[in-house]
């Protein structure tokens, strides 16, 4: 390639590479009210812009009892097929507990459960989930767990969050720019289950309810209660219904859910079932007219309306949400419920002023690390240390500009990964100069001395620049939050420092000494 060609895409590049990088600098409000901005830019990391921190663990018991309840389903079938009888069975406790004929339900257990240790106590068939199982229960529920908040989390339009699995059961979920942890919290915690029930009948209070059933409620049914929404009664129930324990529809057969707003301009969540769902709701509703049907969501009436007429595959659900309610409780159900709860171990806040002050100290140190070099390079290597600085602008540049193009997230550590790169810029701009030194020495002339020390330090740079290259994109690939951070801008700056190593002080070697060569000094 001719000198003036590569002029041409030296230009080309760092102009593109300026224009890409320039929305990196405004904020978001500016970039959104100025459009030749674009939209687009580099994202800060959770410890540049603050956000909220989160470590969550599986709840291991509530994992165990949702697999020994499907063990149970499992046994019941096995035994039903087998014509034997089971008088009763209960899950408590992480133990299952079958009372029929044993010496017949042991063998059936024994084959249709083999994660579980079988005994018998007091006339009685217990199940333990056994140690192992207990364990890939618990993994499984991370693993779904982990993508039920990746959609939730998508939904709340955080860009560049974290969401990884951190070790056995647990789960860490980083959010940046969330400025309020408790409004978010509950997007990460709750369940979210969606049910709706027959209501069967209805009291003031739960003791009422009770009340009306001296021999107790009945095994298959039980009593859900509507919080108030009054900010006096804060906490009470407003209201105790009666349903029966089985769903006629669950959140599992929804298609979409949304917030929307109601003929008086009040929030509500519409929802769209499935083709399976929207059958059952559709002869559900058309045979239970002037009845109240309840939708509960997490074991909380949220509302109870009469069935006015046959519902198909849209419904809505009213009661007295807010704006970000009704938009949060839509998020959870669209993304799916989480499989069993999940604890909330550690919340730590980052505040943007630390964010500030990183930002502010990391660009200090940035400044301050290629101003010495800079003045080496000067002083060490006259007019050609100059060109290495010149092309290390150049590196810079590209850097921010591929970063803000990709809307890859700058962290504290990335701005570490941005120092690196300036000492590795420079470092094969030194073994360069190096070289033509050596070849000056030796009594060549200033233009093949120049040939052979980029010609001769091709390889070097090539190989050093590909194996750091490969420990980079491992970073990328499989680290987390700062690691990953350190990773990208590391990949990004030793793909720049190869530009500007080999092309961009080569074109400035070629344009003033390549006419002059007796000028050269090194």
């Amino acid at each position: 390639m001719t000198v003036r060609n590569r002029w041409i895409l030296i230009g080309a590049v760092t102009v593109l590479m300026s224009w890409l990088a320039l929305p990196s600098f405004f904020s978001d409000e500016a970039r959104a009210s100025h459009w030749w901005l674009g939209k687009d830019g580099m994202t800060l990391g959770l410890d540049l812009q603050g956000g909220v921190h989160w470590l969550l663990r599986v709840d291991e018991d509530a994992a165990v009892q949702r697999e020994l309840e499907r063990i149970q389903s499992s046994v019941a079938e096995a035994a039903n097929d087998a014509k034997t009888e089971i008088k009763s069975s209960d899950v408590k406790a992480g133990v299952l507990t079958l009372h029929g004929d044993v010496a017949a339900l042991r063998k059936i257990a024994e084959q249709s459960a083999p994660s579980a240790d079988v005994d018998e106590e007091e006339g009685a068939l217990v199940l333990r989930l056994k140690d192992r199982w207990k364990r890939d229960a618990v993994d499984r529920d991370a693993a779904t767990a982990l993508e039920v908040l990746r959609h939730r989390v998508d939904g709340l339009g955080v860009r560049e969050p974290v969401i990884a699995p951190q070790g056995h059961g647990r789960l860490l979920v980083q959010m940046p720019g969330i400025k309020d942890p408790a409004e978010a919290r509950p997007i990460i915690t709750s369940t979210t289950f969606l049910e709706f029930k027959l209501v069967l009948d209805q009291a003031p209070s739960t003791e009422l309810l009770q009340a009306k059933y001296p021999k107790g409620i009945p095994d298959d049914q039980e009593i859900v209660t509507q919080p108030s929404r009054k900010a006096k009664d804060q906490g009470k129930e407003s209201e105790a219904l009666l349903v029966p324990k089985k769903a006629v529809l669950g959140g599992d057969m929804l298609e979409d859910a949304r917030m929307e707003y109601d003929r008086r301009n009040r929030p509500i969540i519409t929802f769209q079932w499935n083709s399976d769902g929207a059958k059952i709701f559709r002869e559900f509703t058309g045979n239970n007219i002037g009845h109240r049907l309840a939708a509960i969501i997490d074991n909380k009436v949220i509302t109870a309306p009469v069935i006015q007429s046959k519902i198909g595959r849209n419904g809505e659900i009213t009661g007295d949400f807010t704006r970000e309610e009704a938009s949060n409780t839509a998020i959870q159900l669209r993304s799916g419920a989480l499989p069993v709860p999940l604890v909330l171990e550690e919340e730590r806040a980052v505040g943007p002023s630390l964010g500030a002050d990183s930002i502010r100290d990391g660009v200090h140190a940035s400044l301050l690390g290629a101003g010495l070099v800079f003045v080496f390079m000067a002083i060490y290597y006259s007019v050609t240390g100059m060109f290495a600085n010149l092309a290390l602008i150049v590196n810079v540049v590209i850097l921010i500009g591929l970063m803000s193009a990709t809307r890859a997230t700058m962290t504290l550590p990335g701005i570490a990964g941005v120092v690196l790169t300036v000492g590795m810029a420079v470092d094969s701009n030194v073994i360069i100069y190096e070289r033509i030194r050596e070849e000056l020495r030796r009594g060549k002339t200033a233009r093949a001395a120049i040939q052979e020390g980029y010609g001769r330090s091709f390889w070097t740079i090539f190989d050093a620049h590909v194996t750091a290259l490969l420990s980079s994109i491992i970073l990328v690939m499989i680290g987390r939050g700062p690691v990953q951070g350190f990773g990208v801008t590391l990949t990004i700056g030793l793909i720049a420092s190869m530009f500007t190593a080999l092309v961009v002080t080569r074109t400035l070697m070629d344009t003033v000494y390549g006419t002059h060569p007796e000028r050269l000094r090194i």
